[in-house]
């Protein structure tokens, strides 16, 4: 092969290589533009807009199907003015060892009483005897009355153990349950305590929580079970506090089966007869940002805007609202944390623009 070919290939690689650089170089630019063009499409249908200080999510109906959001109208609800507070299932076996002490001494006073009265006859009977020719001596007599008297004194002694073992009684559970506790037959409610189909529950009220109504019930749950509520019906005040809960104590009674003694409980008292409308907002539709609960409220068929809303009054689905919610609005309650990430991708896009 001759020189002057040799050189002619050279310059040919040379110019192929060239030519690949340049193609490589100049594609690249253009598939550069066309990318960024396409995310300048995508971008194009911005989802968030913000007026008057408002921001309205925007998104479209096939979207909404496609990412599982879904909203809902709220319902109307009532609701009554209530406080928190907690209590505990009562060991009742010291009101009845109280009860059978009561009731041993009283039976012991009637015992004595009627050996008393057969011994006012045998004195009786000694005495007309003594002063019928002393056909009894005065010693006989004496000795009879006596006997009347130590009857009398202990008597007396049972009657006072009995009337102190009461007032423990009412110290400790109050003249209501005492005087269920004192009837030598037993009463009904006693029976249901004792069988435990009605347990005894005391429950602490703040200070300024307002007096319990002698026909009034509470609803009551389990610590461990929230949602489970039992129906309490108000006895009387408790004399005694509990050192663990400060407040005022009451005595309710709950005819269930699934409380034992020294279980924990919730209760939650009404505190005023009038109730407040609102709305019930499902636990499904609250979303968490700063440290405060919001929704997204459906304005139109593709449009969404957040609301700040309150959680003071919870409820066995989510919480009850009064504020700028009506009844059958729409709010969203599947897939409102996408409208929260979406609204936040618009705010990051914003900043890293300026």
């Amino acid at each position: 092969m001759s020189r002057k070919i040799v050189i002619i290939i050279a310059i040919q690689a040379v110019l192929i290589v060239i030519l690949f650089w340049v193609a490589v170089i100049v594609g690249q630019d253009e598939y550069e533009s066309a990318n960024l063009q396409i995310e300048e499409e995508i971008e194009t249908p911005n989802r968030v807009v913000t007026e008057n200080g408002q921001t309205t999510i925007v998104v479209r109906e096939a979207t909404q199907l496609q990412s599982g959001i879904k909203a809902s109208p709220v319902k109307p609800s009532l609701n009554q003015a209530s406080v928190r507070s907690y209590g505990n299932v009562l060991n009742i076996d010291p009101l009845l060892e109280l009860r059978t002490r009561y009731l041993a001494a009283k039976a012991e006073a009637e015992i004595l009483r009627t050996a008393l009265s057969n011994n006012k006859t045998d004195y009786n009977r000694l005495s007309s005897l003594n002063q019928d020719n002393k056909n009894i001596s005065d010693k006989v007599v004496a000795n009879a009355f006596n006997t009347i008297k130590t009857d009398e004194a202990k008597i007396a002694a049972a009657e006072l153990n009995a009337s102190n073992i009461a007032s423990t009684m009412q110290q400790n559970w109050g003249k209501l349950l005492s005087s269920w506790a004192m009837q030598r037959q037993s009463t009904a409610q006693l029976n249901q305590l004792i069988n435990h189909s009605l347990v005894l529950v005391q429950i602490t009220l703040p200070f300024d929580a307002i007096e319990p109504e002698s026909v009034s019930s509470i609803n009551i749950s389990p610590i461990a079970a929230a949602s489970h509520k039992i129906k309490a019906t108000f006895i009387s005040r408790a004399p005694n506090s509990n050192s663990a809960i400060p407040g005022k104590t009451y005595f309710y009674a709950a005819k269930t089966d699934e409380l034992r003694t020294g279980m924990q409980v919730n209760a939650l008292i009404p505190q005023q007869k009038n109730q407040t409308k609102g709305v019930i907002i499902p636990n499904t539709a609250v979303v968490w940002y700063g440290g405060q609960p919001w929704i997204y409220k459906k304005v139109g068929a593709d449009t969404f805007t957040r609301l700040s809303i309150n959680t003071d009054v919870e409820t066995d689905i989510g919480w009850f609202y009064t504020g700028n919610l009506k009844p059958n609005e729409y709010i969203v309650t599947s897939g409102a944390q996408l409208l929260l990430s979406e609204e936040f991708k618009y705010q990051i896009t914003n900043e890293n623009d300026d």
